[in-house]
């Protein structure tokens, strides 16, 4: 197979995942052939339906592609809900902090390393603000960032603890305060 008919496979993502390792494999060195399989694993990811794509093949392909040169293959593994774990924790020491933000956006990233990302630049603290998972005592310090959309994802956090959301119903930016009531409505509806 050459390479113009491999990357016009990789735009299906129903393509199977066998064949989408057989390109793989073919191409490993070809850095705009294996963007395109981490582009083809990301397009059959839903945030909505994550156990829908679970598939031994996707992982696998996963773990090779953390590897890589290509930082927007590296990109598409941090923010994938099958992302391992043990991916997650070697990518949150990227190089690049576009990769180490999108780790700390992964509901699957552990708090330990959420707690370490804390730590990092900005750009990648931010990515901590709508993680569910991000332990309670960042998200009330986050609560308080001058960064309006950072406390907006905050807000709409579901895991932000429901003081810091009473806190954040007087925020100075209507649309933070009104994001924070509708997460408490929310949970007192299913309450």
């Amino acid at each position: 197979m050459d390479k113009e008919t491999a990357l016009e496979k990789l735009e299906n993502r129903n393509l199977p995942l066998e064949e989408v390792r057989e390109i793989f494999e073919a191409f490993e060195e070809d850095m705009q052939v294996v963007g395109q399989v981490a582009m083809n694993l990301s397009l059959r990811t839903s945030v909505y339906e994550p156990e829908k794509s679970a598939h031994p093949i996707m992982t696998e392909l996963l773990v090779r592609l953390s590897g890589v040169e290509d930082m927007g293959s590296r990109w598409a593994v941090a923010k994938n809900p099958h992302t391992p774990v043990e991916v997650l924790t070697k990518l949150a020491d990227d190089e690049v902090n576009l990769v180490r933000a999108l780790v700390a956006t992964n509901p699957n990233t552990p708090a330990e390393v959420l707690q370490r990302l804390f730590g990092d630049e900005k750009i990648v603290r931010d990515g901590l603000s709508g993680n569910p998972n991000t332990p309670a005592k960042l998200l009330k310090i986050l609560a308080d960032d001058s960064d309006k959309m950072v406390r907006m994802r905050v807000s709409e956090n579901p895991g932000t603890p429901e003081e810091v959301l009473e806190k954040l119903t007087r925020d100075g930016d209507p649309n933070v305060a009104k994001a924070a009531e509708v997460n408490l409505a929310k949970r007192k509806e299913k309450a």
